[in-house]
Formats: C-alpha cells, sequence, structure tokens
C-alpha cells in the first residue's frame, strides 16, 4: 500500500493523516501542515494523485507519504494507519476530509447511493477516528477534525442524503468532544460552505458566498492551531444556516421550496 517515501520517524510538530488528501481541500491541508512542520500521510484512492502531492511536498523540504486507500473500507484505514506511523511516528493529528457529494432527489431516491455516501463521509471518519484513537488517549494527547459542512445544519432540498451525511459527522465528532474532555485529545468540527474545488466545479447551481481554496484552508488550519471546538466560514452563510435552524418546520418547507429549482413530475 501506498508510494515509496522517506521513513524516518519524528518531525518538529508530530504526524497528521489526512483523508481525500488527493485534491481540494485535503490536498490543500497537506501542503499548508507540511510547511509549519508537520509530517503528513496523504490518503486517498487516487494512488497517482496522491504520488505527484506527495512528491511537490518533499521538493518543498516537508516530509509526507501517500497512501492509497478506500476510506469506506475499515481494513484498508487501519492498514494506512499502520503505515503511517512505521514511516513518521504516532498520528497526533487526524484530518477526516474525505467525502462525496451527489444529489439525492426524492422522485429518485436509491438506498445504494446514499448508503455509498454515508460509507465514505461517516464511516469513512469513523473507521480513521477508530484507528487513531486508542494511541492519542494512551499518550494523552492528540486532535480529532472533521470536515464537515454548513449542509449539516438542516436538511437541504435535492440533496438529502449529503446533508443528512454531514449532520451525522457534526454530531459523532459532538458527542467525541464531551467524552474525550480532561483526555487531551480535542475535537474539532469544520462546517465550510461552497469552496472552490474539483467537487464544486461540476455544480450547475448558485454557489453564493464561494470560498477560494487558499483562504478556506488558511481559515481551517488557524481554527486546528487554536483547537477551536467548531469552524464554519464565511460568515454570512454559516449566520444564515444557523437561523435556518430555528425556523419553524412549515416556514422552511416554504422558504426551502422557494430557493431551489423543482424536480420535473414524470
Amino acid at each position: 500500500m501506498g508510494a515509496p517515501g522517506q521513513t524516518d520517524a519524528g518531525t518538529g510538530k508530530g504526524t497528521a493523516l489526512i483523508t481525500g488528501a488527493s485534491s481540494g481541500i485535503g490536498r490543500g491541508l497537506g501542503e499548508a501542515l507540511a510547511r509549519r512542520g508537520w509530517a503528513v500521510g496523504l490518503a486517498a484512492r487516487r494512488e497517482a494523485e496522491l504520488v505527484r502531492v506527495a512528491e511537490g511536498v518533499r521538493e518543498a523540504g516537508g516530509r509526507a507519504r501517500a497512501l492509497q486507500c478506500d476510506v469506506g473500507v475499515r481494513k484498508a484505514v487501519v492498514g494506512a494507519v499502520r503505515e503511517l506511523e512505521k514511516a513518521f511516528g504516532p498520528v497526533d493529528l487526524l484530518v477526516a476530509n474525505a467525502g462525496v457529494s451527489e444529489d439525492t432527489p426524492a422522485r429518485t431516491l436509491d438506498a445504494g447511493q446514499i448508503e455509498r455516501i454515508f460509507r465514505v463521509n461517516v464511516l469513512g471518519m469513523v473507521y480513521a477516528v477508530e484507528a487513531v484513537l486508542p494511541g492519542m488517549l494512551e499518550r494523552g494527547r492528540g486532535h480529532l477534525v472533521g470536515i464537515s459542512s454548513v449542509a449539516g445544519f438542516r436538511g437541504l432540498p435535492l440533496r438529502p442524503g449529503y446533508s443528512a451525511s454531514k449532520a451525522a459527522m457534526s454530531s459523532f465528532l459532538e458527542g467525541l468532544r464531551v467524552d474525550l474532555r480532561g483526555s487531551g485529545v480535542d475535537v474539532t468540527v469544520v462546517s465550510p460552505g461552497w469552496v472552490r474545488t474539483p467537487m464544486t466545479a461540476k455544480n450547475e447551481h448558485p454557489m453564493p458566498f464561494l470560498v477560494e481554496l487558499d483562504d478556506a484552508v488558511e481559515r481551517i488550519i488557524r481554527g486546528i492551531e487554536g483547537r477551536r471546538r467548531h469552524v464554519a466560514f464565511p460568515w454570512p452563510l454559516a449566520t444564515a444556516v444557523r437561523v435556518l435552524r430555528f425556523l419553524p418546520p412549515a416556514l422552511y418547507d416554504w422558504l426551502g421550496s422557494r430557493l431551489v429549482p423543482r424536480e420535473p413530475r414524470h
């Protein structure tokens, strides 16, 4: 598993594992953390892209290891963590970023599609947490970070599967955060709005308050370094969606039906 990389253990700030690191936010975070002195494990399914990212990090003077891994497979996640720990030492920071975003409209509802979304977005995170948390607890230090979404604040029309998976991510991490109080292990939930990445490039609908990738990465890094409990951005969108959480269901339904295009009736 993975591409050849440096194997000397130890680094200035420790070892970080980033899932979904072949592009977008995951790639940006891997590169930014490496510049700050972290040894980074870059996990994703697309090995060729991972190798290029890892090579770029090493050429810039950082430490990186490419870990070809399907986060939806528990055994593969455990194997990637063990490989990373052998290369650079125990994982001190997990950034569970791997995710998929798809429309799951009601009139063409496919449980198999929603299962795939949950397997990557939710179970992929859980598998990674399960693999690194025991070591963090044993050492009395560590940091778990999950890249959720403002879409998890309330169920979105046309995207109930995606928004439900992000709500599950956030709730899981919030529960962990309370359970882990006093353990030395911190938990951060990150809830971005739309960020300019290859994933959002395919969207045909409007994306208000679209955030550039470098800006998003910097915001997340500040949240990680500050050990913040929750990072949500951009603030106009995050604030608006927070308000939606408190609307009565009837009012939310009326508003939601006017913000999205109606599905054709067949």
